[in-house]
C-alpha cells in the first residue's frame, strides 16, 4: 500500500492514501492494526484515504508500518460515489414485510418450506458468528449465532424463525434512524459562502458573488475564513485547519501547488485559491465528511456501553454451559443464550444519542457527535466570550476621537478600508457607519497587503501611510505608541461601557474608536437560567478594558470576568478550571476564542460566528439565539437520563426473563420473544424524541 506519512509526533502517526479506500479495505485495515501489540488506537476514514494510529511501544509502530504494506490495496475511486450525491452510502429499503410475513403468511406456507426458509435465513447470523469466533472474539455476533445454532439442532423453527426475524427488525430500526439522524445533521453543518473575496488582475481584490464566480478567478482566503471550494494553492501561505476532514487538531502548512478542500479554514496566513471543483460538489463533500465524523464521535457511555455488551457475552456462555452440565437439556441452555444483556446495551444507547441529536437540529441545536452531548450534560461552569457573545452580534460605532493630526472622517474612512477584509462584528460596525457617512472607501488601494494579527489588530500601508489599527495592547505594547495623550477620552467611553479600538500612523496615536455594544436583550434570562440548571460559576473572558468588562459583569450578573485576555490566555484561563475539577462549556464565535473553545469540555458556538470558531465549536446554535444554551444542556441531560432508565429497565426485565428460563417457566420461543421484544421496546423508546418537549424517561 502506497502511503504518505502527513503527521508525526511520538505515540500519535496519521498516513494518508493517494485515493480513498472502500469499506472492505478500511475494515482489513483496522482489524490488521488494532491486532498489532503495542498499538493502542486505530481510525481510517475511508472517504479520506486516512489512517491514524496511537501507539504505546516502538516496536507497536514498526510493526503497523509493515502490516500496512503488506495490505494489498483494492480498487477505489478517486471520489466516493456518497460524497458526490451527498449523501451516506444507500442502505437498502426499510420496510415491514418481513414481520408481515412471519405474522400473517407464514402459518398459511407449508412446514418444510417454512423449515427451508428459516435454515436459509440463519446463514448471515451463524456466518458472522463464525467469523467473529475465528478473529478471536466472544462477542455479541457470535452469541446470536449461537443461539440461532442451537434452536436449528433442537429442531424448533419457530423460535429460531422468530429469533432472526426480531433480530433483523432491531438492525432495520437502527439502520433506518441513524440514517435519518445523521442525513439531518450533517445538512445542517454545511459551510455556506455567499461571497468571496476575488484576486483581480492588478493585484487588488474585491468582493463577489460566489455563483458568479468565473473558472480563471483565483479566491482570496484570508485568516479566520472558510475555504469554499476544492482548489490549488497558486500563491501565499497559510496553516489550514482540516479537523473536519482528517480529525487532526493541529493546522497545516499550504503553500503553492498543494491542495485545499472546502468547509476547510485558515487559521493564519492569506492564499490566493484556484477553483478545481464546483461549489455544489465541494458542499456535498463536506456532508460526507461530516456524517463520517458524526459516526466516530461516540460519546463515552456508547463506549461504556459496547464494552460492558461485550465483557457479558462470556458469562452467558458461561452460564449457559453450567446449565447444560448440570442439567443436560438443551431446552433450558438455549433459554440462557436467547437471553442476554448486550443487544439492548449496544443498541438503545446510540439511538438514544442519535435521537437527541435530531431533536436537536429542530431546536435549532447543532452537535457534532455524541461525546459532545455528555460533555454538555456534564458541565458545571460556563465561559463566555464577551463581544458578539453576550452582547449584540451587530455593535454600533459610537465615537470617533481624534487626536488633532487628521479629521474624524479621515480616520473612519482609513478604519473602515481596513476593517472591510475581516469577519468581524466590530469590522462590520466600521465599516457600515462609513457607508451611512458617504465615505467611499471601497476605493481605496493598499499599498501593502493587509496583516491581520488574530486578537491584536490590523497592519497596512495605505496611501503611503503606515497604519496600525487594533487593541490598546496590540497598540501599546506590541508596537510601543504612547496613548496617554487622550486617557481623559479612553476613560470616559470605557465608563460608558464601550469597547476601543486604536488608531496610529507613524508611531503616534492618531485616534480612537469608542463602539458600543450592549448586551444581548434575552442575556440576563440565560445567565439567570444557567444557574437555575445548577451551574456553579459563570465566567466572562474578553479582551477590553477592565472598566468595560466590569460594566457588563455588573449588569449581567456574571460572577467572575477577565479582561485584557488574549487568545492564549483565555485557552489557559479555561484549562485552569478544568484543572480545578470543573467540567466547562465554553462559548465564543470569534477568530481569538478558538483556542479557549478548542481546551474546554465542550465548545460553543454561535451560527454567526467566524468560520474558524464554527469549525472548531462541538456545538453551533443555529438561530444565533443565546437561549438555545440552557436548551441545549437540558437536552444532553434528559438524553443521559433516558439512557440510564433504559439501562435499567432493559437489566431488570433480562434478569427476570433469564431466571424464568433457568427455571423452565418460559421456553425459548417466549424467552426470545420477550428478550427481542423488550430490546425493540428500548430502542423504539430511545428513538422517540420528546427530550425536551415530554418525559425523557
Amino acid at each position: 500500500m502506497n502511503l504518505t506519512v502527513v503527521h508525526h509526533i511520538p505515540g500519535r502517526i496519521r498516513w494518508r492514501s493517494a485515493n480513498c479506500f472502500t469499506r472492505s479495505l478500511a475494515e482489513t485495515i483496522a482489524e490488521k492494526l488494532d491486532a498489532i501489540t503495542g498499538v493502542e488506537g486505530v481510525r481510517v476514514s475511508p472517504r479520506c484515504g486516512s489512517i491514524l494510529i496511537t501507539y504505546s511501544t516502538e516496536k507497536g509502530l514498526l510493526s503497523a508500518g509493515e502490516a500496512l504494506a503488506g495490505i494489498r490495496t483494492e480498487a477505489a475511486p478517486p471520489r466516493p460515489a456518497s460524497a458526490q450525491r451527498g449523501l451516506a452510502p444507500k442502505d437498502p429499503d426499510y420496510n415491514w414485510w418481513p414481520l408481515e410475513r412471519y405474522v400473517f403468511v407464514r402459518p398459511l406456507l407449508p412446514t418444510l418450506w417454512n423449515t427451508i426458509h428459516t435454515a436459509i435465513g440463519s446463514i448471515p447470523f451463524i456466518g458472522r458468528g463464525i467469523s467473529e469466533l475465528l478473529k478471536g472474539k466472544l462477542n455479541v455476533e457470535v452469541l446470536d449465532a449461537s443461539a440461532v445454532g442451537i434452536s436449528l439442532l433442537m429442531r424448533d423453527f419457530g423460535t429460531a424463525g422468530l429469533v432472526i426475524l426480531l433480530l433483523g427488525l432491531g438492525d432495520m430500526l437502527e439502520k433506518a434512524t441513524k440514517k435519518k439522524s445523521l442525513d439531518s445533521l450533517a445538512e445542517q453543518l454545511t459551510v455556506r459562502v455567499n461571497t468571496v473575496w476575488v484576486r483581480e488582475p492588478d493585484g487588488s481584490v474585491r468582493q463577489k458573488s460566489i455563483q458568479l464566480l468565473n473558472d480563471d478567478e483565483f479566491i482570496v482566503a484570508r485568516s479566520g475564513a472558510a475555504i469554499p471550494v476544492d482548489g490549488t494553492v497558486v500563491s501565499g501561505e497559510a496553516f489550514v485547519n482540516q479537523s473536519t476532514m482528517t480529525g487532526e487538531p493541529l493546522p497545516v502548512r499550504k503553500a503553492k501547488g498543494m491542495p485545499v478542500f472546502a468547509g476547510t479554514v485558515v487559521e493564519e496566513g492569506e492564499v490566493d485559491i484556484r477553483p478545481t471543483g464546483s461549489v455544489e460538489n465541494s458542499r456535498l463533500n463536506q456532508i460526507a465528511r461530516f456524517i463520517d465524523e458524526s459516526e466516530r464521535q461516540k460519546s463515552g457511555i456508547e463506549s461504556r456501553m459496547d464494552h460492558l455488551a461485550d465483557a457479558i457475552v462470556p458469562f452467558n456462555f458461561l452460564l449457559a454451559g453450567l446449565v447444560f452440565l448440570f442439567t443436560r437439556n438443551l431446552t433450558r441452555t438455549a433459554s440462557v443464550l436467547l437471553v442476554d444483556y448486550s443487544c439492548v446495551l449496544r443498541l438503545s444507547t446510540p439511538l438514544c444519542v442519535l435521537s437527541a441529536m435530531k431533536e436537536g437540529t429542530r431546536e435549532n441545536i447543532l452537535v457534532k457527535g455524541g461525546r459532545h452531548l455528555e460533555s454538555l450534560a456534564e458541565a458545571d461552569v460556563v465561559v463566555f466570550d464577551k463581544t458578539g457573545t453576550l452582547t449584540q452580534a451587530t455593535p454600533r460605532l459610537t465615537d470617533v476621537v481624534s487626536a488633532g493630526e487628521w479629521s474624524e472622517d479621515e480616520l473612519l474612512k482609513v478604519a473602515a478600508c481596513l476593517e472591510e477584509h475581516f469577519p468581524h462584528p466590530v469590522s462590520h460596525s466600521i465599516v457600515k457607519a462609513a457607508r451611512e457617512a458617504g465615505l467611499d472607501h471601497l476605493i481605496e488601494a493598499h499599498d501593502s497587503e493587509v496583516k491581520y494579527v488574530v486578537a491584536h489588530g490590523i497592519r497596512s500601508r495605505v496611501e503611503g501611510r503606515d497604519i496600525i489599527l487594533g487593541s490598546r495592547h496590540f497598540v501599546e505594547e506590541d508596537e510601543n505608541v504612547d496613548v496617554s495623550v487622550m486617557t481623559d477620552d479612553i476613560i470616559r467611553l470605557s465608563d460608558q461601557g464601550k469597547s476601543i479600538l486604536y488608531m496610529a500612523h507613524a508611531g503616534k496615536l492618531i485616534g480612537i474608536f469608542g463602539v458600543e455594544d450592549p448586551p444581548k436583550e434575552n442575556a440576563v434570562d440565560v445567565i439567570r437560567e444557567l444557574k437555575g440548571l445548577g451551574i456553579k460559576k459563570v465566567v466572562m473572558l474578553t479582551g477590553d478594558d477592565p472598566r468595560t468588562a466590569a460594566n457588563i459583569a455588573a449588569r449581567l450578573g456574571i460572577d467572575e470576568f477577565r479582561a485584557q485576555m488574549l487568545p492564549e490566555s483565555k485557552a489557559e484561563a479555561v484549562k485552569a478550571l478544568r484543572a480545578a475539577g470543573y467540567k466547562v462549556i465554553m462559548v465564543g464565535d470569534g477568530i481569538n476564542d478558538t483556542p479557549a473553545l478548542t481546551s474546554s469540555d465542550v465548545g460553543v458556538s454561535l451560527r454567526d460566528g467566524t468560520d474558524i470558531a464554527l469549525e472548531v465549536a462541538d456545538v453551533v446554535l443555529t438561530a444565533n439565539n443565546l437561549a438555545d444554551l440552557p436548551k441545549a444542556i437540558r437536552l444532553a441531560r434528559s438524553a443521559m437520563a433516558r439512557v440510564q432508565t433504559n439501562f435499567k429497565a432493559s437489566v431488570g426485565l433480562n434478569t427476570l426473563f433469564l431466571a424464568g428460563g433457568l427455571t423452565n417457566v418460559l421456553t425459548p420461543a417466549a424467552g426470545a420473544l420477550l428478550h427481542n421484544g423488550t430490546t425493540i421496546g428500548v430502542c423504539v423508546n430511545s428513538m422517540r424524541g420528546n427530550y425536551l418537549t415530554g418525559n425523557a424517561s
